[in-house]
Parts: structure tokens; C-alpha cells; sequence
């Protein structure tokens, strides 16, 4: 996992540098599959309200943002937030009562990130430094989670249980991701790092992503569609990755999707008071 996250690092560094030069970076892995997989997520009216450097340095599969239902006031923490894209969308939800966070590993992308802050004018966001993995927040911190195609590149047990971790009781969790539909995805598209970049590799299986979610206290688990990949898309990804193989493609058809994953941490349970006190 260590050689993913140093590749990605780079990737991710370079996307971030072109998107300060004005320039629009495919995922930083070089593959089409990345403009297949991030285009058109986010509306005129989004992409008005924001710097165009975030939008370029745009590399997710989804818009957490629009599903998520954030409410003015709440506190929400990006997981992989990139150049800020979500991050900035998201506090203007919850309003100048509410704040939002964004973490991430790579220091081009933090700078890229704090720069679109300043162009934006919000004073209700911070950028941290760190791994996913460990969430340098304290427990019962947030209200909400949002991510964007981000965690199938790291540890997901360890991202789900440090999520269950710093949410209040109660708080919710809302993510795109790519998922797959079906059984295991083939041997040669895990082993490719380049599709481990464009967060297709990493991609749990559907009812995979549930139970984990399940096993770490989460409920209400919901995993919903947002777009099927079929098999022109994965030409037009795998055979930038060197996976040309028809047989490869028919083995995938269908079977990978952009998907919401919702989930929220169950609200503690009332105090029961003593008979011999209370209830008498």
C-alpha cells in the first residue's frame, strides 16, 4: 500500500501543479479512463461559485456535495479533499455558523487547495495534513463525511473505523465511490497501478462495502448508483492502461459503477435513570 500511496502522491502532486498552471490534468495517471470518470459532475452554477483552479484539479467520480443534504451550521471533513473543490462547496452550505474541513497527503494539492480558499473568501474552512487513515481530528468531531473516489486508494477498514471515530453520534456519512457489481474484479486489473490511480483497481465490491461499513457500527447503509460503466468505457480505459484484452472487457462490462454510499453512525443511546432516583 506504501508504493500506492508514493505514486499517487506524485500523480496527484503533478495534477495539482498543472491545475495552478491553468491547465485541466487527467487524473494524474495518464489514462482516459480519468476524463470518462470526472467529467460532468458538477454544474454551471457550482463551477461559477468556485476558482477555476479547483475545478481543474477536479479528479473525483462524483458530487458528495449535492447528495449529502448539509445543513447551515454543521461541520464537515473531506476526506482526500485535493484542490478543494468539495471543501468549498461544502462551506458555503453550511454557511459562516458551520465549517468544513479538508484532508490530504500530498502538499501540492494543500497548497493548490489554500490558495482556491483565498481566491473563494471563505474564513470557515481549514486544510489539514494527513492520511486518511488516521484523521488528525478528535472523536465525536463532525457532522458529516463526504469523500470523492478517494478511498479505494487507501486502507478502507482502517479509513471506515477512523470515520465511525470522529463522527458525532448521529453524523453521517456520504462518499462517491467506485464500486463493483458482482463478483471479484480480474487479476490484471488489480495488478495495474495505473487503474489503482484512477480509483478503479481498488474498488470494493458492492455488498463488500456494505458488511465492512456494517461491521464498524455504521447503519442505514445505502449504496446508490449514480453511472454504469459498460464496455466502451472500459476500452477506452484499459487500453490506455495496456489492458486491450476483449476478454478482459467483457469480464468488466457493466460491472463497475459510480456509486453514492451513504451511511450514519448510530445516535447514543439515552441515558436510563435509576428507579431508586428518578423514577419513583
Amino acid at each position: 500500500m506504501d508504493s500506492i500511496k508514493d505514486i499517487v502522491q506524485q500523480k496527484y502532486g503533478r495534477a495539482a501543479r498543472h491545475a495552478r498552471a491553468g491547465q485541466r490534468s487527467d487524473c494524474g495517471c495518464d489514462t482516459s479512463c480519468c476524463s470518462t470518470i470526472t467529467s460532468n459532475l458538477y454544474d454551471e452554477g457550482q463551477a461559477a461559485a468556485i476558482p477555476e483552479e479547483a475545478m481543474l484539479a477536479s479528479l473525483g467520480c462524483g458530487n458528495p456535495t449535492a447528495l449529502a443534504e448539509l445543513k447551515l451550521g454543521e461541520v464537515v471533513l473531506d476526506l482526500g479533499s485535493g484542490g478543494g473543490i468539495d471543501v468549498l462547496l461544502s462551506a458555503k452550505r453550511v454557511g459562516p455558523s458551520g465549517k468544513a474541513y479538508g484532508l490530504d497527503l500530498t502538499d501540492d494539492m494543500l497548497t493548490l487547495a489554500r490558495e482556491n480558499q483565498r481566491k473563494a473568501g471563505l474564513t470557515n474552512v481549514e486544510f489539514l495534513k494527513g492520511e486518511i487513515e488516521t484523521i488528525p481530528l478528535p472523536d465525536n468531531a463532525v457532522d458529516v463525511i463526504i469523500s470523492n473516489c478517494v478511498i479505494n486508494l487507501a486502507d478502507k477498514d482502517r479509513v471506515i473505523a477512523e470515520a465511525f471515530r470522529v463522527l458525532k453520534p448521529g453524523g453521517r456519512l456520504a462518499i462517491s465511490d467506485i464500486v463493483v457489481k458482482g463478483n471479484s474484479v480480474p487479476e490484471p486489473v488489480r495488478r495495474s497501478m495505473e487503474l489503482w490511480i484512477g480509483c478503479i483497481a481498488g474498488a470494493l465490491e458492492e455488498g463488500d462495502y456494505r458488511e465492512r461499513l456494517t461491521r464498524a457500527g455504521f447503519e442505514r447503509v445505502d449504496v446508490e448508483p449514480t453511472r454504469i460503466y459498460g464496455s466502451d468505457d472500459a476500452r477506452q480505459f484499459l487500453g490506455e492502461a495496456g489492458l486491450s484484452d476483449e476478454s478482459i472487457v467483457a469480464q468488466i462490462d457493466g460491472r463497475f459503477m459510480s456509486a453514492f454510499v451513504r451511511a450514519q453512525k448510530p445516535v447514543a443511546a439515552a441515558k436510563t435513570c435509576c428507579a431508586s432516583t428518578c423514577c419513583a
